[in-house]
């Protein structure tokens, strides 16, 4: 039998348990996927925590992204036959040893590519990809703001954007994390435990403010990440580590300096097939160049995802995490 990480209510790690479940033959449209390896995001805790509410009702198998190797394909199909490689990312689904997924959501790995890797990095890389490429275009000689820069995404993010010219300030939560920000390509990083980040930020840019800034962490962080933006500038948040920022009047975005403020979902980005297959061919053509290096510096039997979370909530990991069927 296959197993899987299901929860049957919303709540805390422990609702997170490995029981049999049924994977059947794939329908019209559809594969059948051995998982090799399953990442870990920050979606997969709102999931499971019922912050989002999940697409298919309860009982729930978490988990965003994964890659695996297809075991059988539906009528329909083509493009991909039994023992493809392939990567994807849903909403979840992908906590499990095999599953059944859209065979459109499914992007082929290029040859070389090591499977965890590309586990461990592809929601993460498409979401720098789109944030960076499309919500706010990143130019050279510009200077953005990223919180949470020694995480998954903040670690690829840090990379990318001083690839492109850009400075990139980091905020980080301890004395470890800033090495590694620093190690991505941050050119300046913050403590946000310890420093006050808005004094730090116009200190940096000599009173200025920032083009942008990128917030993962939410209710923590607002509204002072206004405060760092210079006039008309942009405020990019996507996600609450932290949780959820407060309400906030459009006046507010004025009163600060005329400034932008988005709240962009991956999932609208790469809703069409099109737009999924061209930004996955610019993170696959970053991977491959070296711009972004993966780094995976966690990983746990998929059955312990419920200690994977923890770890996460409690931000006690950097870079990329993975689970193993």
């Amino acid at each position: 039998m296959v197993h899987a990480i299901a929860i049957d209510a919303a709540g805390g790690p422990e609702v997170l348990t490995w029981r049999e479940v049924e994977v059947g033959e794939p329908g019209p449209g559809e594969i059948r996927l051995r998982h090799l390896a399953v990442g870990l995001n920050f979606i997969d805790v709102y999931y499971r925590k019922g912050v989002y509410q999940p697409p298919g009702g309860y009982p729930l198998i978490p988990g965003a992204e994964a890659a695996g190797e297809v075991v059988a394909v539906g009528p329909g199909v083509t493009g991909l036959r039994p023992g493809d490689r392939v990567v994807y990312q849903v909403h979840v689904g992908a906590y499990a040893e095999e599953r059944l997924l859209p065979a459109d959501r499914a992007v082929k790995l290029p040859d070389g590519l090591d499977p965890r890797i590309a586990a461990a990095g592809f929601l993460k890389g498409l979401t720098v990809q789109c944030l960076i490429r499309r919500t706010f275009k990143v130019e050279k000689g510009q200077t953005i703001l990223w919180h949470a820069a020694a995480g998954g995404v903040g670690s690829i993010a840090a990379q990318w954007v001083s690839a492109l010219g850009a400075t990139v300030i980091g905020t980080v939560g301890d004395d470890a994390k800033a090495e590694i920000a620093k190690a991505n390509g941050c050119a300046h990083v913050i403590n946000y435990r310890s420093e006050d980040f808005v004094a730090r930020v116009k200190e940096i840019t000599g009173g200025e403010g920032v083009a942008c800034v990128y917030d993962s962490v939410g209710k923590d962080t607002f509204p002072a990440s206004l405060d760092c933006l210079r006039p008309i500038g942009t405020f990019v948040s996507f996600g609450q580590s932290s949780g959820l920022p407060p309400p906030f009047t459009l006046a507010m975005l004025q009163q600060k300096g005329s400034l932008y403020a988005t709240r962009p979902s991956i999932m609208t980005y790469v809703a069409k097939r099109p737009d999924l297959e061209a930004s996955a061919a610019e993170l696959f053509a970053a991977l491959k160049d070296g711009t972004v290096k993966v780094a995976i510096n966690q990983e746990w039997p998929l059955r312990e995802a419920a200690d994977a979370h923890r770890a996460l909530e409690a931000r006690q990991t950097t870079g990329a995490t993975v689970l193993v069927p």
